[in-house]
């Protein structure tokens, strides 16, 4: 997936707030959008390389938007707005055997309290998906949450309770670098999290992990990583 022609290469300064902080490119610092509302904090070290896309518009407060940090000699790609989209151009190119014979439906479905990013249709019948972005890797393994997240507990419950009403369900973790080998669910930050993973894969909800290629222009899915639901990462 093309991300953008019209990047800048800057370096991180430091975080205002949740989704906004400092980069200096050249000799200007400028304030940046960042689209991840997890800590990262691993990886918005200052001084760290960083991808930066020019943005504009009435209602912004930032003149950019952050989309890659440097980890060593790769780019990982924080924009945790690009699983959905990710996700689509993986099934129209076959990429995800898991969900072979369906392709994207609709957008942003309200499902139970919430909203599900996709409804995917085809032979096999309709399948609602969560695509979650993945940044913090230990140890070669992918984790995620990287936070506590309440949102991404209750995705998980509307998910299982749609598997449990009869329908298909899958939760697929965009592994947004190239660098690891496994994926496995982060039950230090959040056990509460990990545990209801646990048990919307035992109801029959897909899990899935993919890992993705990063550069300064694109993102793209590349292939399905080992999840290992029982692994304690420290």
């Amino acid at each position: 997936m093309r991300i953008t022609e019209d990047f800048q290469e800057g370096r991180f300064a430091r975080r205002v707030n949740r989704f906004a902080g400092e980069a200096v490119v050249g000799s200007r610092r400028v304030r940046v959008h960042i689209p991840h509302s997890g800590r990262l904090g691993e990886l918005l070290v200052p001084g760290r390389r960083v991808v930066l896309r020019r943005e504009s518009g009435a209602q912004r407060k930032t003149g950019y938007d952050l989309l890659h940090v440097a980890g060593g000699r790769r780019w990982i790609c924080i924009d945790a707005r690009l699983p959905p989209r990710l996700v689509e151009e993986g099934l129209r190119a076959g990429k995800i055997a898991e969900l072979k014979g369906l392709y994207p439906f609709r957008r942003e479905i309200r499902l139970g309290d919430g909203r599900i990013d996709l409804l995917l249709a085809g032979m096999p019948g309709p399948c609602y998906v969560e695509a979650k972005a993945v940044t913090l890797v230990a140890g070669r393994t992918a984790i995620f949450p990287d936070a506590p997240t309440q949102r991404g507990r209750r995705h998980l419950l509307a998910l299982l309770r749609a598997r449990r009403e009869g329908s298909k369900a899958a939760v697929v973790f965009v592994v947004q670098r190239a660098d690891a080998l496994r994926f496995a669910p982060n039950w230090s930050t959040d056990p509460g999290f990990a545990r209801m993973l646990v048990r919307a894969a035992a109801a029959g909800v897909l899990v899935l992990a993919y890992a993705c290629h990063v550069t300064c222009m694109d993102v793209t899915l590349m292939h399905s990583l080992p999840v290992l639901l029982d692994t304690r990462v420290r």
